[in-house]
């Protein structure tokens, strides 16, 4: 798929699907269900680019996350299904809604009466960790994803394209010192062509670069994915899995930090 390619999730709530990184995962989508919310428009987004625009429908509103989570939930207790995660992910950025910390609140409440042993997770590119009342809400959940797939200012303006000029790579990784020990780092790993510029993450001044943020972090763990479905610039590459196994050594070996790869 190229520009045209449009959003993934048309319902607030989602699955459940099996996740490479995180197992049965209910998700939840707190963007539109006919369009983009997000704070990023990166290269490799299944979702699409921004510019598909926000559609009609508008953020879901808190009672009808935590009335369509509930049923949900109840219909698989009831049917016997198993769940490992309820995951906030879907159209966009998550932590832009702005009932986002109240939400989180009510989600776990409700993952307590019908699924006690499940996880609460949230996929986050990092945007709003400087906000104090969404940084509480990520330390509240049980894996605090949050993104950060390159320490180099270059490729992350190249590949992530973040929508405030403001925003840096170093402001970025000074703002996730506040996770240590609790935050999980994702890393997309990728390399290709956009327009006529190189995309490449992998380099080994890139990989340096990421163990010294991560050492700066010090984070829970890092996970390292790459490409897995089609993404909006077409001429991005996949890194193999026997390559992100090595950087994911190199990595650990380098800061004493868990490396995954998924």
């Amino acid at each position: 798929m190229a520009e045209n390619q449009k959003v993934l999730f048309h319902s607030t709530i989602f699955g459940p699907i099996h996740s490479r990184r995180l197992g049965t995962s209910l998700g939840i989508n707190l963007s539109p269900d006919d369009g983009k919310i997000c704070s990023f428009d990166c290269l490799y987004c299944e979702a699409g680019y921004n510019a598909q625009g926000a559609g009609k429908s508008g953020m879901p509103g808190i009672e009808k996350v935590l009335s369509d989570l509930e049923t949900k939930l109840r219909e698989m207790k009831e049917s016997g299904e198993n769940l490992d995660v309820i995951t906030f992910s879907g159209n966009g950025e998550p932590t832009l809604h702005p009932e986002f910390s109240e939400i989180v609140d009510g989600v776990k409440a409700l993952k307590d009466r019908c699924f006690p042993n499940a996880k609460v997770s949230v996929l986050t590119n990092s945007t709003r960790i400087f906000t104090p009342k969404v940084a509480e809400a990520l330390k509240k959940v049980d894996n605090n994803i949050l993104k950060l797939d390159s320490a180099v200012e270059k490729t992350f303006r190249l590949v992530d394209r973040p929508n405030d000029p403001g925003l840096t790579a170093e402001k970025v990784i000074e703002g996730l010192k506040q996770f240590a020990g609790t935050g999980i780092i994702q890393t997309m790993l990728l390399r290709g062509k956009h327009g006529n510029e190189e995309v490449d993450n992998t380099t080994p001044q890139e990989v340096e670069a990421l163990i010294e943020a991560y050492k700066a972090i010090r984070p829970a763990g890092v996970m390292l994915y790459s490409i897995d479905r089609a993404t909006p610039e077409e001429r991005l590459q996949k890194v193999e899995r026997e390559e992100l196994l090595e950087i994911a050594k190199k990595m650990e070996d380098a800061t004493g930090i868990p490396v995954s790869v998924s």
